[in-house]
């Protein structure tokens, strides 16, 4: 994302944590401070826990943080395994192994020989996405290599670099001009010099030490260390935090819950920097997200809200501006900026709402019954009385479920919330009987393991059995054969 400011700070972020994906796998949050995640190449990895309807499998495991795919990342490990010097040092190479070709101090070098160079020996290389040096030209004369990179093309390296397609690690989706224009003239707008942009994969080569670290968003890891951590703070609470702004766009696929507990450890950052006086005031954030996430974002963010503005991108089928019905693009912008302070604009199809005081999609009526312009897609929405609130024009009342869903559903199918009991008002973690689940579920696992324990026996004891009469049958024959040939 370009835009018009003093100046732009970048946190990478290493592609997206698959686990959103995998119904019955939760995130842990809540592990031993004093026990540090083990490391894969992605950084520190994150804990999470099996669990189904109705039982839980309490053994816990560590995985990738930005894989979702094992092909991608194959770190798994058990929350009570024990490893052997040989097997860690294995992984620590590997780990090694798996970085970047060039540091961060590399990258800059490179990067001030590059602007240094007359604009016709300026070269990028499609094939390998690298800035070129005239030393490297012989290792790319066969590769795509594009000439007269401009300081300008510099300034904006999407307009460089291929998007990345693996939709399980790196997918990359580039806003498009649209939604960059807007997005631009709103920061300028309301005043923010500095934008802290959180999700900008592979630019390490475009920027300099004090403006990009290359972190994984999942697990506030910066893989240069303290000292871009120090760059990082630095950049938050120059000017005692005034005039910044974050702005994240997050893999679709990442879990809600690990990206909250970053976002709020970059908040505690930007608040070092402040007095006494200004300890009730917030980090101002645009966080990008499919309106379907509302409800997990506003619980670990209740000052946020979702604006209407409808966010598309360049290189996705689905999320465009301007289509009817599910089609159109389901992505938003959630902020803690008040909401009447955000003017959309009405030639895209915007209006102002005097009663919500906020600008809404034209379709978005507002609801005498719920006071509030209740729609979430652009579309314009029902009430129902008997839920007591708005719900999409598709949806019907269904008296077995006693709450509206398509016409088509199954009254029996998976519901959200609690696993273990199924209420809707919490989940597993939070869930009053998990201690008796626990009790019934290690009952369980038990008697599995007897039930497993006696079948490996029986097939020990057959396996032995069947050996034996295959040697009888051997030695019958060999007889055989020796008679018949007498």
């Amino acid at each position: 994302m370009a835009t018009s400011r003093d100046r732009l700070g970048t946190l990478e972020a290493e592609g997206s944590s698959g686990r959103q994906g995998y119904s019955g796998v939760e995130v842990v949050l809540s592990s031993d401070p004093a026990t540090p995640a083990p490391l894969c190449p992605h950084g520190p990895t994150l804990m999470f826990v099996k669990v189904n309807q109705g039982k839980e499998e309490t053994r816990r495991f560590y995985a990738c943080s930005a894989c979702r795919d094992r092909k991608d990342c194959s770190f798994f490990q058990w929350e009570d395994e024990k490893l052997s010097g040989a097997r860690l040092a294995a992984r620590e190479a590997h780990n090694r192994s798996c970085q970047p070709p060039l540091s961060r101090s590399q990258c800059v070098e490179r990067y001030l020989k590059f602007i240094e160079l007359p604009l016709s020996q300026r070269k990028f290389c499609q094939s390998c996405q690298q800035l070129l040096l005239p030393d490297d030209e012989e290792k790319h004369h066969e590769h795509q290599v594009v000439g007269d990179v401009s300081i300008t093309q510099l300034k904006r390296p999407s307009k460089l670099l291929y998007p990345l397609e693996n939709k399980k690690t790196n997918a990359q989706y580039l806003f498009a001009d649209r939604s960059c224009l807007f997005l631009v003239d709103l920061l300028s707008n309301l005043g923010f010099r500095r934008v802290l942009c959180v999700g900008t994969p592979r630019y390490s080569q475009f920027y300099m030490e004090d403006s990009f670290c290359h972190y994984n968003m999942f697990n506030h890891h910066f893989f240069d260390g303290k000292a871009a951590l120090e760059v990082c703070k630095t950049f938050l609470q120059e000017d005692k935090g005034e005039g910044v702004i974050m702005v994240t766009d997050p893999p679709f696929g990442g879990l809600v819950e690990p990206l909250a507990v970053t976002f709020k450890k970059l908040i505690a950052m930007w608040k070092e920097g402040h007095s006494q006086d200004n300890s009730q005031k917030e980090l101002p954030i645009f966080w990008i997200f499919p309106y379907f996430f509302e409800s997990r974002i506003c619980q670990f963010f209740p000052s946020f809200c979702m604006l209407d503005y409808q966010v598309d991108y360049d290189n996705h089928a689905l999320y465009k501006h301007g289509k009817t019905g599910r089609k159109q693009s389901p992505v938003r912008i959630f902020t803690n900026i008040p909401p009447n302070k955000i003017i959309l604009p009405i030639e895209e199809g915007y209006r102002f709402c005097p009663l919500c005081q906020r600008y809404v999609s034209l379709e978005n009526q507002h609801c005498e019954h719920c006071n509030s312009c209740t729609s979430k897609d652009g579309r314009k929405w029902n009430h129902c009385f008997l839920c007591k609130k708005c719900v999409k024009p598709s949806w019907i009342h269904c008296s077995i479920c006693n709450h509206c869903a398509l016409p088509d559903h199954s009254c029996k199918g998976p519901k959200d919330g609690c696993f273990i009991c199924g209420e809707l008002d919490h989940k597993r973690s939070a869930c009053p009987n998990i201690s008796t689940s626990k009790k019934v579920n290690k009952a369980v696992r038990k008697q599995k393991q007897r039930k497993s324990n006696k079948m490996k026996m029986e097939t020990t004891k057959g396996q032995s059995m069947n050996h034996t009469s295959a040697t009888r049958k051997k030695k019958r024959r060999e007889r055989t054969h020796q008679y018949l040939c007498s």
